[in-house]
């Protein structure tokens, strides 16, 4: 689920319901989602898309057993934590490179 919507679906993966993080992700994303949130102490459930004819696809659905879960709310109120002990941030989330650039008040010298 891209941090612009902010829609919350509900699916059954691997038998459990669970809300749903994302869809259509390759294999490396949904091991990074998988392993961040195992880490923050949630139950990842994962498997592979189905097309309507019932073949597998390469693209995989995340999932968490917490019902509640939205992962725009758990990441803008800034409720992750990453590896390194910092917080989630959106570009994070999104495997986006994080600006390194601090405002001038910040730099010492």
């Amino acid at each position: 689920m891209a941090l612009t919507k902010g829609k919350h679906n509900i699916a059954e993966i691997e038998g459990v319901r669970c809300s749903v993080i994302e869809t259509g992700t390759t294999r490396e994303r949904a091991e990074f989602l998988k392993n961040l949130l195992v880490f923050n102490g949630y139950d990842v459930r994962m498997e592979k898309e189905k097309a309507k004819d019932g073949t597998e696809l390469e693209s995989f659905v995340i999932g968490l057993t917490d019902i509640l879960f939205n992962p725009m709310i758990v990441v803008y109120e800034k409720k992750l934590i990453r590896k390194d002990g910092f917080t989630v941030t959106p570009a994070h989330w999104n495997q986006q490179p994080e600006e390194t650039t601090l405002p001038y008040w910040q730099v010492k010298r």
